[in-house]
Formats: structure tokens, sequence, C-alpha cells
């Protein structure tokens, strides 16, 4: 092969590998938010398919013409530690009402290219009156303009609506502003990725709280692995078709790459025994050490688990240590106190090293300066490491994981140490930072 078809083949699979790890972090990859980026899979969007189908059994669609790419990311388990988020407040997670808004809201603009604020909130009005399951959708209060807002300004986010007249942001101040969107419908409906449609699953309202995580398992249930087969018709199962060797080792494959290219650190205590078993094969770990190289990580081995690292920080939605919220620097002190008790702390003992980080710092997380504050702090913490990872709840107890102990707080100087326990606390993870490849979705989105 001469040297031009050599630095030919290493370019692609440099721009590859750059790809999947860009549509990690991205699932839903548009012109208008990244042009160089989305040229790139444009470019390489065969090589791209195939790698992804291959290797995770998520599909990816690129329409060119049309300025997004969407990889359809599907997981057995439900993930939330990554929920919508608010474009306002923090960027606080979505909660049960924004997502009911989201939903109505989506499926009432398959019929409009064009709408208005206006026309598309009485329509939403409209679609909650009608259905008894749905609380009612009232714009005339601000906290109900403030969560359609938000829904609004998460499509846009998508591109799915782009605001041709006015500002969305002036709906929340007054029900009568003027706001024109175009809607790409096409894209609209490429947003799930659950492989099986919701309509599929109907059931009475009445027995959605029960069978909701039977529910959630329909939803994510591939044909191409055997098993239960649901009626297009109905919410019952047909008989089981029986499994083949093949679709068996494609579910284990699949299975086990998607969380790991998903979430960077896999425990093989997570792993069942079919798993652990494959990802132990000569096999299994020759697909895994590709599949890694061909995204451009790398991989390190444990004997508690594999871990991925981004060396470029592509792929990275997530940091931490990360010092952008009060929570998230509580987190990082709280791994201290989890790591010197391998049997994990009680609720009791992580309020009282809340309350002695706020004796610490005492000017500092002034949200959670009352009689609860410590207890709120512990608690909004150990949210974080869960939603990293990096801890487990057990018997009562948070216990740390094994990839929390890469983590270790070292003293630095500073002449402002009650403002800010993150300037007299720095963290040294050991070679790579534990969090430093998490692949999205948002609304992987979610």
């Amino acid at each position: 092969m001469s040297t031009l078809a050599n630095q030919l083949a290493t370019a692609e699979r440099e721009e590859v590998a750059h790809a999947i790890r860009l549509l990690l972090a991205r699932p839903l990859l548009t012109a208008v938010a990244d042009p160089a980026g989305f040229e790139l899979v444009r470019r390489r969007r065969e090589p791209l398919a195939r790698w992804f189908d291959y290797t995770c059994g998520w599909s990816l669609v690129v329409e060119p013409r049309r300025g997004y790419a969407r990889l359809a990311k599907v997981r057995a388990d439900p993930d939330g530690s990554r929920p919508a988020r608010r474009a306002r407040s923090g960027r606080a997670p979505f909660d049960r009402r924004r997502y009911v808004l989201l939903c109505v809201t989506a499926a009432e603009l398959l019929s409009m290219p064009m709408t208005t604020i206006g026309m598309l909130a009485d329509r939403v009005v409209q679609a909650t009156a009608a259905d008894r399951a749905l609380p009612a959708f009232d714009p005339v209060h601000r906290p109900e303009r403030t969560a359609f807002v938000d829904v609004l300004k998460l499509l846009e986010s998508y591109d799915v609506l782009r605001a041709v007249d006015g500002t969305t942001e002036t709906y929340v101040e007054s029900a009568e502003a003027k706001v024109l969107y175009r809607v790409d419908t096409t894209l609209l409906m490429r947003l799930p990725a659950a492989p099986v449609g919701a309509s599929r699953l109907a059931v009475p309202p009445d027995e959605v709280p029960a069978r909701f995580g039977e529910l959630l398992t329909g939803l994510v249930r591939e044909r191409r692995y055997g098993g239960a087969v649901t009626d297009a018709a109905s919410d019952e199962t047909q008989d089981e078709v029986a499994v083949t060797d093949a679709q068996r080792n494609l579910r284990l494959r699949h299975s086990v790459l998607r969380r790991l290219f998903d979430d960077p650190v896999l425990h093989r205590s997570d792993l069942t025994d079919d798993e652990l078993a494959y990802v132990s094969s000569l096999t299994g770990r020759q697909i895994l050490r590709r599949s890694v190289e061909q995204a451009g990580f790398l991989l390190e081995e444990r004997a508690e688990g594999f871990l991925l690292v981004d060396p470029d920080g592509i792929a990275t939605d997530v940091r931490f240590p990360d010092d952008t919220s009060t929570a998230r620097v509580a987190a990082l002190l709280l791994l201290e106190p989890l790591c010197a008790a391998p049997a994990g702390l009680l609720p009791e003992q992580l309020a009282e090293a809340g309350a002695d980080l706020l004796r610490r710092f005492p000017r500092w997380a002034k949200a959670y300066q009352s009689d609860d504050g410590a207890a709120r702090l512990a608690d909004d913490g150990i949210g974080v490491l869960s939603d990293m990872g990096l801890v487990r709840r057990a018997t009562g107890r948070v216990v740390a994981r094994p990839a929390a102990y890469r983590y270790r707080l070292t003293e630095t100087t500073s002449s402002d140490t009650k403002d800010s326990p993150g300037r007299e606390q720095a963290v040294d993870p050991g070679e790579y930072p534990v969090r430093d490849i998490r692949g999205v979705e948002e609304g992987d989105q979610r």
C-alpha cells in the first residue's frame, strides 16, 4: 500500500473515531448547533452506521439535506441520571409536569408545520382537557406558562422549533405574547429512541402506575434478540420465541458494550453471569478491545471492572469533579468519609458529615444554612455521586463503589477558604477522571 493510501486510511480511522465520540455525547447532532461536527458525521456516515449497529445495536440516521444526525440509543435499564433540563433556572431537571407538557406539545406539533405560541398553547389546553388522565393546562397562571416555555426551549435546542418572529421567553410574562414558529415535524418524529411505540402498549390509565415498570420494559424490547413478542394491538405478549445461540450472543455483546460506551465505568458486579462470561471469553474480550480502539478511547481493565477514558474529552457530557454547583462540591467532599468507611454510612452519619462541612465553611452553601440544611446538602451530594455511578445504596447505607477510590483530596493554600471549600480542597483522581466520558442523552434524551 502506498504512503498516500496509508495516510488516507489513517485519516479515515481518526475521523470515524472522532465522530463516534461526538455522537455518543450528542446523539442528536444538527448542522445549526455544530456545523463542523455534522459535516464530519455526514461524510463518514456509512462506517459510523456500521460501527454503531455492530457494536451497540443502535441505529444512526443522517439527513444531509435536513441538517441532522440522530443516533437512537436504546438501553434495557432505565437511567435517570440524564434528565431533560430547563434552559433557565440553573438547568434544573424537568419535573413530572414538564414531561407531561413535553409529550402533549410534541403530539400537537406533528400536524403543524407553522404555528404561533398562542395557537399551540390553545391546542395543549384542548388536548389536556379531553384526556381525563392528564391535569389540565391553564396558561392563565404564570407557573404553567413557565413550564410551557421550558418545554418549548427544549424543543428549540433540538432544532425542532425555530422562532421566526419573537422570543419564547416573553410568554412567561404574558399569555398574549406573539411568537411565530417553524416546526420540523420530520425531526420531531426522530426524537423517540424506543424500538416499540407507546401506542402499542396502550393500557387503561388506572393501571399505568401499577404496571409502569412493565411498560418501560415493553418499550425497549427488541425483536432481534428473540424471546417474548408484543402484540401490536394490545399489551399482551404472545408465546415465547426460541432464542438461537446467535441471538443470545448478539444480545450479550450489545448489552455489555451499550453500558460501557454510555457509562465509562462498568463494574463486574453489575453484570449478569452470562454477561460476565461473555466479556471474560476470548471472543468477547477481542470485540471489546477492538471496539474501544476503533472509537478512540483508552481502556483500563481492573479487577473490579472496566474504565473508558477519552483523552480528548470529546465524548464528555458530564464532568466530575466540578465546582459549578454547591451539590457537586459537596459530592466531592463527601467522598472522603465515604471511602474511609468500607461498610458505608447511614443517613444520620451523612447528615453529620454535611453538618461538618457547613461548620468548616460557614459562609459557603447559604441555601443550606437552615435546620435541615445539613441533611439536604448530604442528600444532594449523594445524588450527584449516585448519578456518577460512584456510590450505591445497600441495606439503608450509602457505600462507595470501587471507582470512587480513584479520587483523593489534597490540601492547597488559600486566603479565602471559608468562602469556597473548592479552593481549599483539590482533587487528584489518579491517572484519569472517572466520569470523563459520558455519552448522552439526553434526552436521550432521554
